[in-house]
């Protein structure tokens, strides 16, 4: 029984001299352009690959669409998504990083002179046509931007995921 136990002993050791350190994956800043569409030169119709390049940090990734998830790449821990297939980058009121102009938490009232009137709006939400395609910008209770998707398709062309 005493070898028993010295053999299982030394199997346990020998598994854990062998552990390996795995390093994190460090992404570079995120940055995004507002007025160009674009997240540090990646734009909505970048691939999953470069997307995945770019951003080696991805908390998630989803290949094809299907009738629950859509496809894209996701920072959960920096509230940033890429939906490739859609062709939409949306940032959350959460974002780590930077954003030019900074609009997050900006008043509704107050982008006029930025971005001029809205072609679309809602309750809830304006869209804006962009020179790369449409801005949809989301506000809360309060009037402030609390989400924003960039896309290179046009708002009449535009298919959001739930």
């Amino acid at each position: 029984m005493k070898n028993f136990c010295l053999v299982a002993a030394l199997i346990f050791c020998g598994q854990l001299a062998t552990a390996q350190l795995v390093a994190k994956p460090v992404c570079p800043p995120f940055t995004v352009d507002i007025m160009d569409g674009s997240v540090n030169g990646l734009f909505p119709k970048s691939a999953i690959v470069e997307i995945q390049t770019t951003f080696p940090c991805y908390t998630g990734m989803v290949e094809k669409d299907s009738v629950t998830k859509c496809a894209g790449v996701f920072f959960s821990d920096r509230d940033i998504n890429f939906y490739s297939n859609r062709r939409y980058i949306e940032i959350g009121e959460k974002f780590k990083g930077k954003l030019t102009p900074a609009l997050m938490g900006a008043s509704r009232g107050g982008l006029f002179s930025l971005l001029g009137y809205p072609k679309l709006k809602d309750a809830g939400w304006d869209a804006f046509q962009m020179g790369y395609g449409c801005l949809v910008l989301y506000y809360n209770a309060a009037g402030k931007i609390n989400k924003i998707q960039i896309s290179n398709k046009s708002i009449d062309a535009l298919k959001l995921c739930e």
